[in-house]
């Protein structure tokens, strides 16, 4: 079963697909957290917000380690994706490590940055204080090095072993919409049944279905 055939199915609805790129802290964990969320087809973790030109993880100089997600509009919209970034981070903190983990979000759209107004503007009542968070229209992002690419998912190295076949190389994990969803379920986010039940929805083929839901029905941890 090759993954391609997969993720292209998923991908194919005819819908246009949204960015978001968002700045909370390590990356490792929002990765995840937003890999678990159903409309979300693709996450990445990589570097942006400055200035110094291909960072890296060791060389990161004024950049701050993002995530940043594709998702579909009308499964979930950027106003939920404003609120799960807000709601699980704290976007007050100090520049701890200069600016490696402040709270960054860069809008891609005249549309996302209007809706970032009003969902700020919710927040801060919600959070009780004003809102820090370093807020500006998007100009670049570098892809970390592929070891930071799901990263909770390669810390189990027998699950990796049973999706060689969709997987032969370790970097066709970074845009997939599986692999973030393994992500997000070995980090704690989402359940199995609701993995099961959200790939049995996915506009794929029935066999590619029936491969996916037997691979994570029966995977060793």
């Amino acid at each position: 079963m090759a993954i391609g055939k997969i993720e292209e199915g998923l991908h194919q609805n005819g819908r246009p697909l949204e960015l978001a790129t968002l700045g909370m802290g390590c990356f490792w964990g929002p990765e995840a957290r937003f890999g678990s969320i159903p409309g979300v087809v693709r996450t990445r973790v990589g570097f942006a917000g400055g200035t110094l030109p291909s960072p890296t993880y060791r060389r990161m100089g004024d950049h701050t380690e993002t995530v940043q997600i594709e998702f579909d509009p009308l499964m979930i919209s950027y106003a939920e994706v404003l609120r799960e970034f807000w709601q699980n981070h704290y976007p007050n903190r100090d520049n701890y490590k200069g600016r490696q983990y402040i709270s960054l979000l860069h809008y891609h759209t005249e549309q996302q940055r209007k809706t970032v107004g009003i969902i700020r503007e919710e927040m801060e009542l919600q959070l009780g204080e004003p809102i820090e968070t370093e807020i500006s229209s998007y100009s670049q992002f570098t892809l970390a090095e592929e070891r930071h690419q799901k990263y909770y998912l390669k810390r189990y190295p027998k699950a990796l072993e049973q999706t060689a076949e969709l997987y032969p190389d370790p970097a066709f994990l970074t845009d997939s919409t599986f692999a973030a969803r393994l992500n997000g379920f070995v980090k704690g986010f989402g359940t199995k049944a609701g993995v099961l039940e959200e790939i049995g929805q996915w506009s794929i083929g029935e066999n590619e279905k029936t491969y996916l839901i037997d691979l994570f029905s029966t995977m060793k941890w």
